[in-house]
Formats: structure tokens, sequence, C-alpha cells
């Protein structure tokens, strides 16, 4: 498992702030000149798609980061917020099964959250 990059742990940080039910933070930069790192969230319900991903883009706001561009927000059955070098995709539980972005990035390798992870929560 790859370690978190500096860089970002403010994102990170603002994905946790929300409780999701799982994140996963997957290493792509081997793998493609778009991006370096794809964030894969679940969230509980389309209310928490949305709730979470205008959390981040605040909380980015609030450091001066802007996204490049962001879809699906309002919609919450799935966002996707685009920071170049990281994208985080916000899924509502059926859509993120549906789509399994996990899967289509099985052999890259995985980013290890757990110092973002409660006690009493594990991502």
């Amino acid at each position: 498992m790859t370690v978190i990059s500096e860089e970002f742990r403010p994102y990170l940080s603002a994905v946790f702030n929300r409780k999701p039910r799982s994140v996963i933070a997957i290493d792509v930069e081997p793998y493609t000149s778009y991006t370096d790192m794809l964030v894969i969230v679940e969230a509980g319900s389309h209310r928490q798609v949305t709730a979470i991903a205008e959390h981040i883009i605040t909380r980015m706001k609030a450091d001066k980061i802007t996204a490049l561009g962001t879809e699906g927000i309002k919609e919450g059955e799935w966002a996707l917020l685009d920071y170049g070098s990281l994208i985080i995709h916000i899924f509502e539980t059926r859509a993120k099964t549906f789509y399994d972005l996990e899967g289509l990035w099985s052999d890259a390798p995985r980013i290890d959250l757990s110092e973002f992870a409660s006690p009493a929560r594990t991502p």
C-alpha cells in the first residue's frame, strides 16, 4: 500500500470530516497522464453526496484551491471534483456499485488512509 502525499492531506481531511461510508484512494500516476490520484467516496444518500461535495469545495476554497471542474453535485447520485492531480468521485451506494471504479483500477496500488480513520470507523 502506498503512503499518502502531503499535498493530498487537506482534501482527504475534508472528505473524512463528513463521515462517508467508505473512502478508497488509488495511485493512478503510473497509468494515466491526467491525474495522480483518484479518491472514491461512498455516501449513504443523495443528500450526503451533495453535502460532502459542497464541504470539500468550500474547505478547499478557504485554502485558495479551486476545482478545475465539477459535475453532478446538485443531482446527488454521483459527483466529480477535479483538482488536477487529484480527482474525487463521490457516489451514492448504488451508483458506486454500478460504476465499480475500484474494479476498473484493480491493478493500481491503493493508498493507505488509516491515519484518517477514527477509532470507531474504518474507511
